[in-house]
């Protein structure tokens, strides 16, 4: 049975594919895509990946690129996100990277409290089974198609890794998902997804970039702006250029991250009023992962906290080893 996982975030488009039998093969993209003729002409290569070009409704779309590649068209950072021709697109250029033309599955996710929206769920399925023209000469087809909210993923990727499960069989789990434009969390008591303490924050890790670069501005008199702090972060550098220097990012981030997690670990804490026991063990998964685990190991501070092996990975991961079992 061939299974795909896809997690279209609005940073960066990951995909886990492969046979049932096999382990997945993993991408990791960044999730830019808008028309051909609204990219921006490269004259010298930078390392960036060339664009994956896809058909949506016809129209040729560059997918799978650098935000900052775009020009006059704007980028998505709302909740009908999933409603948008960039999506769309995003999601056949997570099918073509798949070199598959038949998939039995696709698995993925939406944020917590989009999730409970049935419309938005039905519809999303809809978008994605059937065929698709994905390209001029190519067709895919995808069989079934199935939604779950975004952090299960990163739980089924947790219970992968553990060497025995029953220990985590009365367990109540918090697993914690902070992404670009949400944080996003479920609890799970006794393997069950608790629905009223589950949620989602929007202080997520675009609105701590931005936080970053206004203590960059105050201290070296520019801000280098939301696209070059958000690729620094994703290619692994640490320094971004202000008027020609060099800044070190680093304290900037932990600083901008303590400020923002407190108040996310604030609605945590809300969300968590009703429950009678505390929480046993706290699994953070995304490639936010990071910038919250200080403010949650403060707030829970008695609770275990561990983040999950290449984190930015584990939802799709998790998407994936769902749609297998």
């Amino acid at each position: 049975m061939q299974v795909v996982g896809i997690d279209i975030g609005y940073s960066n488009l990951k995909v886990a594919y492969g046979d049932s039998t096999g382990e997945p093969t993993l991408v990791n993209r960044p999730a830019g895509a808008a028309p051909a003729e609204n990219i921006g002409q490269q004259i010298i290569n930078m390392g960036s990946e060339e664009p994956l070009r896809v058909l949506v409704d016809g129209r040729e779309f560059c997918a799978a690129i650098s935000h900052d590649r775009i020009e006059n068209w704007a980028r998505e950072l709302h909740k009908n996100y999933s409603a948008t021709d960039s999506y769309r697109a995003l999601f056949n250029a997570g099918l073509l990277l798949t070199g598959m033309t038949e998939i039995d599955r696709v698995v993925t996710g939406l944020p917590t409290s989009q999730y409970f929206d049935e419309n938005l769920r039905k519809h999303l399925i809809k978008t994605m089974k059937g065929e698709h023209q994905v390209t001029p000469r190519k067709k895919i087809m995808v069989k079934d198609v199935k939604i779950v909210p975004q952090p299960l993923g990163g739980f089924a990727d947790y219970l992968h890794g553990l060497a025995d499960t029953s220990q985590v069989e009365d367990a109540s789990i918090l697993v914690v998902d902070p992404g670009f434009f949400s944080v996003d969390w479920v609890l799970l008591v006794n393997g069950e997804f608790k629905r009223a303490s589950s949620g989602t924050s929007l202080d997520a890790s675009s609105v701590i970039l931005d936080e970053a670069g206004s203590l960059i501005a105050t201290d070296h008199g520019g801000n280098p702006g939301r696209g070059k702090m958000e690729n620094a972060v994703r290619s692994g550098r640490n320094s971004v250029s202000v008027f020609g220097t060099r800044v070190d990012i680093a304290p900037y981030l932990a600083a901008a991250s303590a400020t923002v997690g407190h108040i996310v670990c604030a609605q945590l804490q809300e969300s968590l009023r009703k429950e009678g026991a505390d929480i046993d063990a706290i699994v953070m998964v995304g490639g936010g992962a990071p910038f919250y685990e200080a403010a949650i190991k403060s707030t829970f501070a008695k609770t275990p906290v561990s983040i999950a092996a290449d984190s930015v990975f584990a939802n799709v991961r998790g998407f994936w080893r769902g749609g297998v079992a």
